[in-house]
């Protein structure tokens, strides 16, 4: 029993670290992209739309990476997927801290998401597999808000250290983790299927029966929160202070900072909630308020308001999506344990691709008929209103046993 413990425990230490390392490359950009853009001589305008560009170029390859590593997942083991998808992201953003131009910035974030993508999935679906049903929230967001940390390490790294070090680092973490991963024992309910003859890893199966394309549809949007604040709201903070008259300089790298502080004590705080209420979806409810909360003061509180202001309601829309963990842990309940990393890789990685997909996109095209600020809260209203929906028809999995297999 004190075995099983100590192997609970060092998973969840590993899974927790590794989302550490993680979160630090996938928000690193968003912290040093106004310095690093600006070494290769660019405009402000330049900067702000080559910035896009190059944030829709990493989250194509996070879409596309956790196709790859969840179906891996399932077919070859989710150790495969904690080894594999950390050499190939601390290796790009190695490389990152070499390119000498836009393009190459490109490309290398390209293959830097696509290592990114299979970190949380297969963490997550190891712990959640590991860990009895009933502390599995709780577990599982010990790991996401333990991780989430990880942005504000790359904002003080970011206050010390030239641009590309900070790539260098995240690299050089991103080895050493790999040394402490071979601690890690896989999953006892995984190598009950693994020799089988079921179906493992089958990404299209996801697709062909009703019941499944909904759970799985239905959990990426409830996910779409997140990057709508992360990636448009926060990242972009300093452009749409400028439009809402903010005379101070408003610095995007410390509005991410600020936000994570609050989602990693919100991932914490929402794997109690759920355990306290019994219910993931009450939870997500109340968190959903908050963030409305919140995105209503971002658009009505900040006219001619102040920097700090900024960075405030940033923190408080932070604190309302940190919902990530539950909203992963219920992708991990919602499938077999032949689809489970497949899902629950993809699934996160949907909803930031989503960011590529529908979210900028959309920002840009209502930006083309009105102005940055409307097309803002438009954006918002429509992501919102879909996300709310999807959580009122999706299926509670609070206490689910999840030793299935989809046929």
């Amino acid at each position: 029993m004190n075995n099983n413990k100590s192997i609970f425990s060092i998973a969840i230490v590993v899974a927790a670290l590794g989302y550490f390392v993680d979160i630090y490359d996938l928000l690193l950009f968003s912290i040093i992209r106004m310095p690093s853009l600006e070494s290769f001589g660019l405009s402000s305008e330049q900067v702000k739309i080559q910035g896009e560009g190059i944030l829709i170029w990493q989250m194509v390859g996070l879409l596309l990476g956790g196709i790859i590593w969840g179906v891996m997942g399932d077919k070859k083991g989710r150790l495969s997927v904690l080894f594999g998808s950390i050499l190939l992201y601390s290796l790009a953003n190695i490389a990152n801290g070499l390119v000498q131009n836009v393009d190459q910035y490109k490309w290398v974030r390209f293959i830097a998401g696509l290592g990114l993508a299979g970190e949380l999935g297969a963490g997550i679906t190891l712990v959640s597999e590991l860990v009895a049903k009933e502390k599995r929230g709780i577990a599982t967001s010990l790991v996401a808000g333990i991780g989430l940390t990880g942005a504000v390490f790359a904002f003080v790294i970011k206050q010390h250290f030239d641009w590309r070090t900070c790539y260098f680092i995240g690299g050089g973490m991103g080895i050493l983790l790999l040394f402490l991963r071979i601690s890690v024992f896989e999953s006892g309910m995984y190598q009950l299927v693994r020799d089988s003859a079921i179906q493992k890893g089958n990404f299209i199966q996801l697709f062909t029966n009703r019941s499944r394309f909904k759970r799985y549809i239905l959990n990426i949007l409830i996910g779409l929160p997140t990057w709508l604040v992360i990636g448009l709201l926060i990242t972009f903070s300093n452009e749409f202070g400028k439009q809402m008259g903010i005379k101070e300089k408003i610095d995007p790298g410390k509005a991410v900072m600020y936000a994570y502080v609050l989602i990693s004590i919100g991932d914490i705080a929402i794997g109690f909630v759920s355990q306290w209420l019994k219910s993931r979806k009450m939870a997500l409810y109340i968190f959903y308020a908050i963030t409305i909360f919140f995105m209503v003061l971002f658009f009505t509180a900040q006219w001619n308001g102040t920097a700090n202001g900024m960075y405030f309601i940033c923190a408080g829309l932070g604190l309302g999506t940190g919902f990530w963990a539950i909203f992963v842990t219920m992708a991990a309940e919602q499938f077999g344990t032949n689809l489970r990393a497949t899902a629950t890789t993809t699934i996160p990685n949907m909803v930031r691709g989503m960011l590529a997909i529908i979210i900028l996109p959309l920002f840009r095209y209502l930006r083309d008929f009105t102005s940055y600020y409307n097309a803002g809260w438009i954006t918002v209203i429509i992501i919102m209103s879909v996300s709310i929906v999807a959580l009122v028809y999706i299926e509670e999995t609070f206490g689910k046993d999840l030793n299935f297999v989809e046929q």
